[in-house]
Protein backbone atom coordinates (compact mmCIF):
# COMPACT_ATOMS: atom_id res chain seq x y z
CA UNK A 1 0.00 0.00 0.00
CA UNK A 2 1.56 3.45 -0.77
CA UNK A 3 1.62 6.21 1.70
CA UNK A 4 0.03 9.04 1.34
CA UNK A 5 3.12 11.15 0.59
CA UNK A 6 3.95 8.74 -2.32
CA UNK A 7 0.72 9.42 -3.93
CA UNK A 8 0.57 12.60 -3.99
CA UNK A 9 3.58 12.83 -5.31
CA UNK A 10 2.57 10.33 -8.30
CA UNK A 11 -0.65 12.85 -9.03
CA UNK A 12 1.81 15.84 -9.02
CA UNK A 13 4.21 14.27 -11.63
CA UNK A 14 1.06 12.92 -13.49
CA UNK A 15 -0.69 16.16 -13.59
CA UNK A 16 2.42 17.63 -14.80
CA UNK A 17 2.57 15.39 -17.48
CA UNK A 18 -0.40 15.95 -18.31
CA UNK A 19 -0.05 19.24 -18.94
CA UNK A 20 3.22 18.63 -21.16
CA UNK A 21 0.77 15.96 -22.97
CA UNK A 22 -1.51 18.35 -24.04
CA UNK A 23 1.21 20.92 -25.43
CA UNK A 24 2.05 17.96 -27.26
CA UNK A 25 -0.95 17.03 -28.61
CA UNK A 26 -1.23 20.75 -30.11
CA UNK A 27 1.76 20.73 -31.89
CA UNK A 28 1.26 17.40 -33.78
CA UNK A 29 -2.44 16.75 -33.62
CA UNK A 30 -2.07 13.72 -31.59
CA UNK A 31 -5.74 13.71 -29.30
CA UNK A 32 -4.82 14.43 -26.28
CA UNK A 33 -6.82 11.72 -24.46
CA UNK A 34 -4.38 9.36 -26.15
CA UNK A 35 -1.79 10.71 -24.84
CA UNK A 36 -2.89 10.61 -21.23
CA UNK A 37 -3.71 7.20 -21.47
CA UNK A 38 -0.25 6.73 -22.92
CA UNK A 39 1.31 8.37 -20.51
CA UNK A 40 -0.77 6.28 -17.61
CA UNK A 41 0.59 2.83 -19.29
CA UNK A 42 3.56 3.91 -19.33
CA UNK A 43 3.66 4.99 -15.79
CA UNK A 44 1.66 1.54 -15.26
CA UNK A 45 3.69 -1.68 -13.54
CA UNK A 46 4.71 -3.02 -17.15
CA UNK A 47 5.71 0.50 -18.13
CA UNK A 48 8.78 2.51 -17.09
CA UNK A 49 7.04 4.43 -13.60
CA UNK A 50 6.62 -0.04 -12.75
CA UNK A 51 3.22 1.55 -10.53
CA UNK A 52 1.11 -1.79 -9.10
CA UNK A 53 -2.34 -1.09 -9.70
CA UNK A 54 -4.97 -3.22 -10.60
CA UNK A 55 -8.23 -1.86 -8.17
CA UNK A 56 -10.62 -2.04 -10.98
CA UNK A 57 -13.41 -0.70 -7.83
CA UNK A 58 -10.98 2.15 -7.18
CA UNK A 59 -10.62 2.83 -11.26
CA UNK A 60 -14.13 2.91 -11.62
CA UNK A 61 -14.78 5.31 -8.26
CA UNK A 62 -12.03 7.79 -9.83
CA UNK A 63 -13.79 7.41 -13.45
CA UNK A 64 -17.71 8.26 -12.19
CA UNK A 65 -16.53 10.99 -10.17
CA UNK A 66 -15.07 12.58 -12.72
CA UNK A 67 -17.33 11.88 -15.52
CA UNK A 68 -19.66 13.30 -13.07
CA UNK A 69 -17.82 16.87 -13.13
CA UNK A 70 -17.00 16.68 -16.91
CA UNK A 71 -20.64 16.07 -17.84
CA UNK A 72 -21.91 18.92 -15.57
CA UNK A 73 -19.15 21.41 -16.76
CA UNK A 74 -20.36 20.32 -20.62
CA UNK A 75 -23.62 21.12 -19.35
CA UNK A 76 -22.99 24.93 -17.92
CA UNK A 77 -21.94 25.22 -21.35
CA UNK A 78 -24.70 23.54 -23.74
CA UNK A 79 -26.85 26.68 -24.71
CA UNK A 80 -31.17 26.21 -24.54
CA UNK A 81 -30.57 27.46 -28.39
CA UNK A 82 -28.50 23.81 -28.75
CA UNK A 83 -31.14 21.75 -27.26
CA UNK A 84 -34.16 23.50 -28.78
CA UNK A 85 -32.56 23.14 -32.26
CA UNK A 86 -30.80 19.83 -32.40
CA UNK A 87 -32.69 17.69 -29.05
CA UNK A 88 -34.70 15.73 -32.30
CA UNK A 89 -31.65 14.33 -33.82
CA UNK A 90 -29.45 13.92 -30.78
CA UNK A 91 -32.29 11.71 -28.70
CA UNK A 92 -32.83 9.39 -31.66
CA UNK A 93 -28.95 9.02 -31.41
CA UNK A 94 -28.56 8.43 -28.59
CA UNK A 95 -31.43 5.80 -27.86
CA UNK A 96 -31.83 4.30 -31.41
CA UNK A 97 -28.54 5.05 -32.34
CA UNK A 98 -26.38 3.52 -29.69
CA UNK A 99 -29.05 0.49 -29.88
CA UNK A 100 -28.14 -0.30 -33.65
CA UNK A 101 -24.50 0.18 -32.69
CA UNK A 102 -24.54 -2.50 -29.81
CA UNK A 103 -26.30 -4.83 -31.48
CA UNK A 104 -24.08 -4.73 -34.77
CA UNK A 105 -21.16 -3.99 -32.95
CA UNK A 106 -22.29 -6.70 -30.24
CA UNK A 107 -23.07 -9.20 -33.20
CA UNK A 108 -19.76 -9.29 -34.97
CA UNK A 109 -17.88 -9.63 -31.43
CA UNK A 110 -19.55 -12.87 -30.53
CA UNK A 111 -18.85 -13.97 -34.30
CA UNK A 112 -14.98 -13.03 -33.63
CA UNK A 113 -14.36 -13.90 -30.29
CA UNK A 114 -16.47 -16.84 -30.35
CA UNK A 115 -18.11 -16.31 -27.12
CA UNK A 116 -22.09 -16.22 -26.90
CA UNK A 117 -24.55 -13.94 -28.55
CA UNK A 118 -25.82 -12.29 -24.78
CA UNK A 119 -21.37 -11.59 -24.17
CA UNK A 120 -21.23 -10.19 -27.51
CA UNK A 121 -24.12 -7.51 -27.03
CA UNK A 122 -22.51 -7.02 -23.96
CA UNK A 123 -19.03 -5.86 -25.17
CA UNK A 124 -21.21 -3.73 -27.93
CA UNK A 125 -22.64 -1.85 -25.04
CA UNK A 126 -19.87 -1.36 -23.23
CA UNK A 127 -18.39 0.20 -26.71
CA UNK A 128 -22.13 1.67 -28.11
CA UNK A 129 -21.84 5.73 -26.59
CA UNK A 130 -20.05 8.21 -28.14
CA UNK A 131 -17.83 9.58 -25.32
CA UNK A 132 -19.06 12.82 -23.68
CA UNK A 133 -15.38 13.58 -22.23
CA UNK A 134 -13.94 13.10 -25.68
CA UNK A 135 -16.40 14.82 -27.80
CA UNK A 136 -16.14 18.03 -25.48
CA UNK A 137 -12.27 18.10 -25.33
CA UNK A 138 -12.14 17.92 -29.29
CA UNK A 139 -14.46 20.07 -29.81
CA UNK A 140 -13.67 22.65 -27.42
CA UNK A 141 -9.88 22.58 -26.85
CA UNK A 142 -10.06 24.00 -30.73
CA UNK A 143 -9.21 20.50 -32.21
CA UNK A 144 -12.02 20.86 -34.91
CA UNK A 145 -13.85 24.22 -35.83
CA UNK A 146 -16.85 23.22 -37.64
CA UNK A 147 -20.64 24.57 -38.37
CA UNK A 148 -22.85 24.95 -35.51
CA UNK A 149 -25.40 23.18 -35.44
CA UNK A 150 -23.37 19.51 -36.33
CA UNK A 151 -21.26 20.40 -33.28
CA UNK A 152 -24.38 21.17 -30.86
CA UNK A 153 -25.61 17.77 -32.05
CA UNK A 154 -22.22 16.15 -31.18
CA UNK A 155 -22.61 17.39 -27.89
CA UNK A 156 -25.66 16.93 -26.89
CA UNK A 157 -25.94 13.66 -28.16
CA UNK A 158 -22.42 12.59 -26.47
CA UNK A 159 -23.67 14.00 -23.33
CA UNK A 160 -27.32 12.69 -23.49
CA UNK A 161 -26.49 9.34 -24.33
CA UNK A 162 -24.83 7.21 -21.47
CA UNK A 163 -28.23 6.10 -20.01
CA UNK A 164 -28.90 3.90 -22.90
CA UNK A 165 -24.78 2.56 -22.70
CA UNK A 166 -25.36 2.14 -18.73
CA UNK A 167 -29.12 0.58 -19.35
CA UNK A 168 -27.84 -1.91 -21.64
CA UNK A 169 -24.56 -2.98 -19.91
CA UNK A 170 -26.12 -3.29 -16.81
CA UNK A 171 -29.00 -4.71 -18.10
CA UNK A 172 -27.27 -7.46 -19.69
CA UNK A 173 -24.92 -8.08 -16.83
CA UNK A 174 -27.87 -8.67 -14.67
CA UNK A 175 -29.45 -11.21 -17.31
CA UNK A 176 -26.18 -13.15 -17.29
CA UNK A 177 -25.54 -13.61 -14.30
CA UNK A 178 -29.44 -14.40 -13.35
CA UNK A 179 -30.63 -11.49 -11.67
CA UNK A 180 -33.08 -10.38 -13.92
CA UNK A 181 -35.01 -11.96 -16.81
CA UNK A 182 -34.88 -10.53 -20.32
CA UNK A 183 -38.30 -8.84 -21.21
CA UNK A 184 -40.48 -6.01 -18.90
CA UNK A 185 -38.36 -6.08 -16.23
CA UNK A 186 -35.02 -4.77 -18.59
CA UNK A 187 -37.63 -2.48 -19.58
CA UNK A 188 -38.29 -1.12 -16.40
CA UNK A 189 -35.09 -0.74 -15.54
CA UNK A 190 -34.30 1.51 -18.92
CA UNK A 191 -37.52 3.47 -17.99
CA UNK A 192 -36.38 4.30 -14.22
CA UNK A 193 -32.92 5.19 -15.20
CA UNK A 194 -34.42 7.64 -18.29
CA UNK A 195 -37.45 9.15 -16.39
CA UNK A 196 -35.81 9.53 -12.79
CA UNK A 197 -32.47 10.83 -14.46
CA UNK A 198 -34.36 13.35 -15.68
CA UNK A 199 -36.74 14.41 -13.09
CA UNK A 200 -33.84 14.76 -10.31
CA UNK A 201 -31.89 16.69 -12.93
CA UNK A 202 -34.40 19.43 -13.89
CA UNK A 203 -35.06 19.44 -10.22
CA UNK A 204 -32.20 20.14 -8.38
CA UNK A 205 -30.77 22.27 -11.68
CA UNK A 206 -34.02 24.83 -11.07
CA UNK A 207 -33.36 24.66 -6.95
CA UNK A 208 -29.49 25.04 -7.51
CA UNK A 209 -30.60 28.32 -9.57
CA UNK A 210 -32.87 29.55 -6.99
CA UNK A 211 -30.54 28.81 -4.34
CA UNK A 212 -27.39 30.84 -5.89
CA UNK A 213 -29.71 33.66 -6.62
CA UNK A 214 -30.93 34.11 -3.20
CA UNK A 215 -27.97 32.85 -0.96
CA UNK A 216 -25.85 35.67 -0.83
CA UNK A 217 -22.45 34.33 -0.19
CA UNK A 218 -19.91 36.31 1.33
CA UNK A 219 -16.91 34.86 -0.66
CA UNK A 220 -16.50 34.39 -4.43
CA UNK A 221 -14.75 31.32 -4.07
CA UNK A 222 -17.74 29.52 -2.44
CA UNK A 223 -20.23 30.16 -5.40
CA UNK A 224 -18.29 27.13 -7.50
CA UNK A 225 -18.11 24.85 -4.58
CA UNK A 226 -22.03 25.38 -3.89
CA UNK A 227 -22.03 24.63 -7.69
CA UNK A 228 -19.97 21.18 -7.12
CA UNK A 229 -22.25 20.30 -4.49
CA UNK A 230 -25.49 20.51 -6.67
CA UNK A 231 -23.20 18.30 -9.48
CA UNK A 232 -22.61 16.00 -7.11
CA UNK A 233 -26.25 16.63 -5.26
CA UNK A 234 -28.11 15.62 -8.84
CA UNK A 235 -25.65 12.55 -9.35
CA UNK A 236 -25.94 10.85 -5.94
CA UNK A 237 -29.89 11.47 -5.63
CA UNK A 238 -30.60 10.21 -8.89
CA UNK A 239 -28.31 6.64 -8.43
CA UNK A 240 -29.71 6.22 -5.22
CA UNK A 241 -33.32 6.41 -6.87
CA UNK A 242 -32.39 4.13 -9.73
CA UNK A 243 -31.90 6.50 -11.73
CA UNK A 244 -29.18 7.70 -14.10
CA UNK A 245 -26.58 9.68 -12.31
CA UNK A 246 -24.72 10.54 -15.87
CA UNK A 247 -27.93 12.02 -17.75
CA UNK A 248 -28.87 14.10 -13.80
CA UNK A 249 -25.81 15.76 -14.13
CA UNK A 250 -25.88 17.32 -17.43
CA UNK A 251 -29.49 18.41 -17.15
CA UNK A 252 -28.10 19.99 -14.23
CA UNK A 253 -25.44 21.62 -15.68
CA UNK A 254 -27.91 22.72 -18.35
CA UNK A 255 -30.47 24.69 -16.49
CA UNK A 256 -27.76 26.42 -13.95
CA UNK A 257 -25.68 27.28 -17.21
CA UNK A 258 -28.53 29.20 -19.14
CA UNK A 259 -30.21 30.80 -15.75
CA UNK A 260 -26.67 32.63 -15.60
CA UNK A 261 -26.35 32.46 -11.61
CA UNK A 262 -24.37 34.80 -9.18
CA UNK A 263 -20.78 34.77 -9.73
CA UNK A 264 -21.37 32.62 -13.49
CA UNK A 265 -18.13 33.56 -15.15
CA UNK A 266 -16.35 32.32 -11.88
CA UNK A 267 -18.26 28.85 -11.75
CA UNK A 268 -17.04 28.72 -15.42
CA UNK A 269 -13.36 29.51 -14.97
CA UNK A 270 -13.88 26.77 -11.95
CA UNK A 271 -15.49 23.87 -14.37
CA UNK A 272 -12.89 24.38 -16.73
CA UNK A 273 -9.74 23.66 -14.91
CA UNK A 274 -11.68 21.15 -13.08
CA UNK A 275 -12.95 19.40 -16.01
CA UNK A 276 -9.15 19.49 -17.46
CA UNK A 277 -7.62 17.75 -13.75
CA UNK A 278 -10.40 15.44 -13.94
CA UNK A 279 -9.55 14.55 -17.76
CA UNK A 280 -6.25 13.47 -16.39
CA UNK A 281 -6.54 11.62 -13.68
CA UNK A 282 -9.32 9.90 -14.93
CA UNK A 283 -7.34 8.98 -18.27
CA UNK A 284 -4.16 8.70 -16.83
CA UNK A 285 -5.79 5.91 -14.08
CA UNK A 286 -7.82 3.75 -16.55
CA UNK A 287 -4.22 3.98 -18.26
CA UNK A 288 -2.40 2.62 -14.88
CA UNK A 289 -5.30 -0.32 -15.30
CA UNK A 290 -3.75 -1.99 -18.26
CA UNK A 291 -0.90 -4.43 -19.24
CA UNK A 292 0.16 -3.68 -22.41
CA UNK A 293 1.33 -7.31 -22.90
CA UNK A 294 -2.43 -8.71 -22.14
CA UNK A 295 -3.34 -5.79 -24.99
CA UNK A 296 -1.35 -7.15 -27.72
CA UNK A 297 -2.95 -10.78 -27.01
CA UNK A 298 -6.05 -9.18 -27.97
CA UNK A 299 -4.91 -6.82 -30.70
CA UNK A 300 -5.67 -8.91 -33.82
CA UNK A 301 -9.14 -9.87 -32.94
CA UNK A 302 -9.98 -6.62 -31.56
CA UNK A 303 -8.83 -4.77 -34.92
CA UNK A 304 -11.72 -6.47 -36.12
CA UNK A 305 -14.18 -5.16 -33.65
CA UNK A 306 -12.81 -1.89 -34.11
CA UNK A 307 -13.09 -1.73 -37.72
CA UNK A 308 -16.76 -2.99 -37.49
CA UNK A 309 -17.86 -0.37 -34.90
CA UNK A 310 -16.12 2.26 -36.72
CA UNK A 311 -16.98 2.10 -40.38
CA UNK A 312 -20.74 -0.05 -40.50
CA UNK A 313 -22.40 -0.21 -36.62
CA UNK A 314 -21.31 3.53 -36.26
CA UNK A 315 -22.38 4.69 -40.09
CA UNK A 316 -25.32 2.50 -40.19
CA UNK A 317 -26.87 4.02 -36.91
CA UNK A 318 -25.87 7.93 -38.02
CA UNK A 319 -27.99 6.91 -41.39
CA UNK A 320 -31.24 5.40 -39.56
CA UNK A 321 -31.02 7.80 -37.03
CA UNK A 322 -30.48 11.36 -37.84
CA UNK A 323 -31.30 11.63 -42.13
CA UNK A 324 -34.69 12.48 -40.85
CA UNK A 325 -33.41 16.06 -39.97
CA UNK A 326 -32.21 18.16 -43.23
CA UNK A 327 -28.60 17.37 -42.81
CA UNK A 328 -26.57 16.52 -45.68
CA UNK A 329 -24.58 13.37 -46.99
CA UNK A 330 -21.56 14.95 -45.81
CA UNK A 331 -22.90 15.83 -42.21
CA UNK A 332 -23.79 12.24 -41.95
CA UNK A 333 -20.73 10.74 -43.35
CA UNK A 334 -19.14 13.52 -40.20
CA UNK A 335 -21.45 12.44 -37.58
CA UNK A 336 -20.80 8.50 -38.54
CA UNK A 337 -16.83 9.72 -38.28
CA UNK A 338 -17.32 11.42 -34.58
CA UNK A 339 -18.33 8.18 -32.73
CA UNK A 340 -15.13 9.04 -30.37
CA UNK A 341 -14.84 6.39 -27.99
CA UNK A 342 -13.08 7.62 -24.75
CA UNK A 343 -13.04 7.10 -20.62
CA UNK A 344 -16.94 6.14 -20.77
CA UNK A 345 -16.13 2.74 -22.32
CA UNK A 346 -13.25 1.84 -20.06
CA UNK A 347 -15.09 2.87 -17.16
CA UNK A 348 -18.00 0.31 -18.35
CA UNK A 349 -15.90 -2.47 -18.75
CA UNK A 350 -14.94 -2.71 -15.03
CA UNK A 351 -18.57 -3.49 -14.36
CA UNK A 352 -18.17 -7.23 -15.69
CA UNK A 353 -14.87 -7.50 -13.47
CA UNK A 354 -16.52 -5.97 -10.51
CA UNK A 355 -19.66 -8.70 -11.64
CA UNK A 356 -16.97 -11.70 -11.61
CA UNK A 357 -18.03 -12.69 -15.04
CA UNK A 358 -15.82 -15.13 -16.51
CA UNK A 359 -13.91 -13.95 -19.64
CA UNK A 360 -13.90 -10.39 -17.87
CA UNK A 361 -10.35 -9.24 -18.05
CA UNK A 362 -10.49 -10.06 -22.17
CA UNK A 363 -13.53 -7.76 -22.33
CA UNK A 364 -11.72 -5.76 -20.41
CA UNK A 365 -8.62 -5.56 -23.02
CA UNK A 366 -11.12 -5.46 -25.36
CA UNK A 367 -12.60 -2.63 -24.82
CA UNK A 368 -8.98 -0.44 -24.02
CA UNK A 369 -7.62 -1.49 -27.85
CA UNK A 370 -10.96 -0.57 -29.20
CA UNK A 371 -11.10 2.92 -27.52
CA UNK A 372 -6.86 2.97 -28.34
CA UNK A 373 -8.12 2.47 -32.28
CA UNK A 374 -11.17 5.23 -32.18
CA UNK A 375 -8.62 7.86 -30.25
CA UNK A 376 -5.66 7.09 -32.93
CA UNK A 377 -7.97 6.90 -36.09
CA UNK A 378 -11.07 9.03 -35.57
CA UNK A 379 -9.85 11.49 -33.08
CA UNK A 380 -6.37 11.98 -35.20
CA UNK A 381 -7.99 12.36 -38.79
CA UNK A 382 -11.60 14.68 -37.28
CA UNK A 383 -9.68 17.90 -38.57
CA UNK A 384 -8.89 16.46 -41.95
CA UNK A 385 -12.30 15.19 -42.11
CA UNK A 386 -13.23 18.26 -41.81
CA UNK A 387 -12.02 19.50 -44.40
CA UNK A 388 -12.51 17.33 -46.83
CA UNK A 389 -15.87 17.00 -46.17
CA UNK A 390 -15.81 20.96 -46.82
CA UNK A 391 -17.41 21.42 -43.02
CA UNK A 392 -14.59 22.94 -41.35
CA UNK A 393 -15.85 26.96 -40.43
CA UNK A 394 -12.86 29.55 -39.90
CA UNK A 395 -11.29 29.51 -36.38
CA UNK A 396 -12.30 32.68 -34.71
CA UNK A 397 -8.96 33.90 -32.69
CA UNK A 398 -8.90 34.00 -28.80
CA UNK A 399 -9.10 37.90 -27.95
CA UNK A 400 -5.77 38.95 -26.53
CA UNK A 401 -7.31 40.17 -23.21
CA UNK A 402 -10.40 39.93 -21.42
CA UNK A 403 -12.47 42.16 -19.48
CA UNK A 404 -14.72 40.96 -16.47
CA UNK A 405 -17.00 42.02 -13.63
CA UNK A 406 -16.98 39.93 -10.00
CA UNK A 407 -19.67 40.53 -8.47
CA UNK A 408 -21.34 38.71 -5.21
CA UNK A 409 -24.99 39.79 -6.18
CA UNK A 410 -27.30 39.37 -8.97
CA UNK A 411 -25.91 41.33 -12.09
CA UNK A 412 -28.34 42.89 -15.13
CA UNK A 413 -25.33 43.22 -17.30
CA UNK A 414 -23.37 41.41 -19.52
CA UNK A 415 -19.64 41.92 -21.15
CA UNK A 416 -19.62 40.17 -24.87
CA UNK A 417 -16.79 40.21 -26.81
CA UNK A 418 -17.47 40.83 -30.76
CA UNK A 419 -14.58 39.34 -32.88
CA UNK A 420 -14.88 41.58 -36.29
CA UNK A 421 -14.27 39.31 -38.94
CA UNK A 422 -14.83 40.44 -43.04
CA UNK A 423 -17.82 41.52 -44.10
CA UNK A 424 -18.89 42.41 -40.49
CA UNK A 425 -21.42 45.46 -40.31
CA UNK A 426 -19.44 47.62 -37.98
CA UNK A 427 -16.19 46.97 -40.11
CA UNK A 428 -14.91 50.47 -41.27
CA UNK A 429 -17.46 51.92 -39.02
CA UNK A 430 -16.20 55.73 -36.39
CA UNK A 431 -18.28 54.49 -33.12
CA UNK A 432 -20.62 57.70 -33.21
CA UNK A 433 -22.11 55.58 -36.41
CA UNK A 434 -23.11 52.39 -35.12
CA UNK A 435 -26.17 53.58 -33.75
CA UNK A 436 -25.73 51.65 -30.57
CA UNK A 437 -28.60 51.44 -27.71
CA UNK A 438 -28.07 54.17 -25.02
CA UNK A 439 -27.68 51.79 -22.20
CA UNK A 440 -24.91 50.35 -24.52
CA UNK A 441 -21.22 50.88 -23.73
CA UNK A 442 -17.98 49.92 -25.49
CA UNK A 443 -15.44 49.34 -23.35
CA UNK A 444 -12.61 48.69 -24.82
CA UNK A 445 -11.13 47.93 -28.30
CA UNK A 446 -8.36 45.17 -28.56
CA UNK A 447 -6.46 45.19 -32.13
CA UNK A 448 -3.65 42.58 -31.99
CA UNK A 449 -1.34 43.57 -28.19
CA UNK A 450 -2.54 47.14 -28.72
CA UNK A 451 -5.30 48.35 -26.42
CA UNK A 452 -7.69 51.09 -27.83
CA UNK A 453 -9.43 53.55 -25.64
CA UNK A 454 -13.06 54.18 -27.31
CA UNK A 455 -14.10 57.31 -28.58
CA UNK A 456 -16.44 58.36 -30.65
CA UNK A 457 -14.32 59.23 -33.71
CA UNK A 458 -12.67 55.18 -33.00
CA UNK A 459 -12.89 53.67 -36.25
CA UNK A 460 -13.23 49.51 -36.05
CA UNK A 461 -11.47 47.47 -38.19
CA UNK A 462 -11.59 43.92 -39.65
CA UNK A 463 -9.51 41.98 -37.02
CA UNK A 464 -10.43 43.86 -33.93
CA UNK A 465 -11.89 42.78 -30.51
CA UNK A 466 -14.33 45.18 -29.19
CA UNK A 467 -15.48 44.69 -25.79
CA UNK A 468 -18.70 45.97 -25.08
CA UNK A 469 -21.04 46.23 -21.56
CA UNK A 470 -24.79 45.75 -21.79
CA UNK A 471 -27.99 45.05 -20.47
CA UNK A 472 -28.66 40.92 -21.49
CA UNK A 473 -32.28 41.96 -23.43
CA UNK A 474 -30.08 44.58 -25.85
CA UNK A 475 -28.50 41.50 -26.63
CA UNK A 476 -30.21 41.06 -29.97
CA UNK A 477 -29.79 44.29 -31.20
CA UNK A 478 -25.51 45.00 -30.36
CA UNK A 479 -25.51 41.36 -32.20
CA UNK A 480 -27.03 42.64 -35.28
CA UNK A 481 -24.75 45.52 -35.60
CA UNK A 482 -21.86 43.26 -35.32
CA UNK A 483 -22.92 40.53 -37.73
CA UNK A 484 -22.31 39.85 -40.92
CA UNK A 485 -23.46 42.12 -44.10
Amino acid sequence: MLQIETVILITGILLLLGIASNKLSARIGVPVLLLFLVVGMLAGSEGIGRIEFEDYSLANSIGTVALCLILFDGGLRTSHHAIRSVWKPAALLASIGVLITTAVTGLAASWILRISVLEGLLLGSIVGSTDASAVFSVLRSGGVNIRRRLAETLEVESGSNDPMAIFLTIGLIQVLTGAVAPGPALLGLFLTQLVVGSVAGLLVGYAGVWTLKHIHLDSAGLYPVMATALALLSFGLAATLGGSGFLAVYLTGIVIGNQRPVFHRGILLFYDAAAWICQILMFMTLGLLSFPSRLLDVAGVTLLIAAVLIFVARPLAVFLSASWFGFSRNELFFLSWVGLKGAVPITLATFPMLAGLPGASVMFDTVFVVVLVSALIQGWTLPAAARFLKLDVPNQPAPPLTLEISSLRDVDGDIVDYYVEIGCRAAGCKLKDLGLPDEVVVAMIARGHEIIMPQGSSKIESGDHVVVVMRPALRGQVDRVFSRQ
